[in-house]
């Protein structure tokens, strides 16, 4: 079954960016307030990708990769 996700959390952004999840969720919030968007609205992976000028098919790509599990 195909995943589908519109929202980007703080985790996607580290990953994304290589910061910390501190600076993921300072940027998350920025972008909050520059889209002027409600308190209850979250920001889309679309979104995000346009305000970092990324393509928006690789941060689907980022965002929906299955985890790998170490065997360990």
């Amino acid at each position: 079954m195909k995943q589908h996700r519109l929202l980007i959390y703080p985790k996607d952004v580290c990953l994304i960016t290589g910061k910390g999840e501190r600076h993921a969720q300072k940027l998350l919030r920025t972008m909050h307030e520059a889209l002027q968007k409600e308190e209850h609205q979250g920001v889309t992976i679309i979104e995000f990708a346009d305000y970092m000028g990324l393509d928006a098919d690789e941060v689907k790509a980022v965002c929906l990769a299955k985890p790998k599990i170490s065997s360990g």
